[in-house]
């Protein structure tokens, strides 16, 4: 083999080495759970709705680990937000109720906290922990505010949405993710990232 051949054999074994050691080197991903920072302000709904509803709000958890989940219960997840979503006509507040902002668990109309909320309600009853039932305010990609219900899991944290009936994981929606209730209180919320201050409504 003379000179020229043993370089150009050489150049294409580096080349496969390379190759390969670039595949075996996987994307950045997304943490499958969100992490979650200070204590910050309560929505103004949810701040009014705890005034009404002093009791929803003064739940306090031990720290636990996530729900593990199995096949029976996925599919009651996906069965409730379903049903929920399917259940109420979809109203902002300020058309149902005259104001801005009203978070109460819903009997005709629904604006997205109320359904988060009922969802959060009907799972508990069935056996969820609050501690793994968490409202989220998060921004939709044109910049409205809306509210989502996170269920905290050991394969990560999912969301059930009145604007989608499947359940996704966190970061497989569109939204940007500000704030959420606590894990070890109902009345508190902590940041996501950036979190801050927004009217939260949004209809299909």
């Amino acid at each position: 083999m003379n000179l020229a051949l043993k370089v150009r054999h050489v150049a294409v074994i580096l080349a496969c080495v390379l190759a390969s050691a670039g595949a075996a080197i996987p994307a950045p991903q997304a943490p499958m759970a969100m992490v979650t920072g200070a204590v910050t302000s309560q929505p103004i709904g949810h701040y009014e709705f705890c005034q009404r509803l002093p009791a929803e709000c003064n739940v306090k958890s031990r720290s636990a680990p996530a729900a593990r989940m199995d096949d029976h219960a996925w599919n009651v997840v996906r069965d409730v937000n379903r049903a929920i979503n399917a259940r109420y006509i979809a109203r902002t507040d300020l058309d149902a109720y005259g104001v801005e902002e009203y978070w109460t668990y819903p009997t005709v109309f629904a604006d997205c906290e109320d359904y988060a909320l009922q969802k959060r309600k009907e799972l508990a009853q069935l056996g969820f922990a609050l501690s793994d039932l968490l409202i989220t305010v998060v921004r939709k990609p044109d910049g409205e505010g809306h509210a989502v219900l996170t269920l905290r899991t050991t394969d990560g944290d999912f969301i059930l949405d009145n604007l989608d009936n499947d359940v996704l994981a966190w970061n497989q929606t569109p939204y940007t993710f500000l704030k959420r209730q606590a894990t070890f209180n109902t009345g508190r919320w902590v940041t996501i990232e950036n979190g801050r201050d927004l009217l939260v409504g949004a209809l299909r």
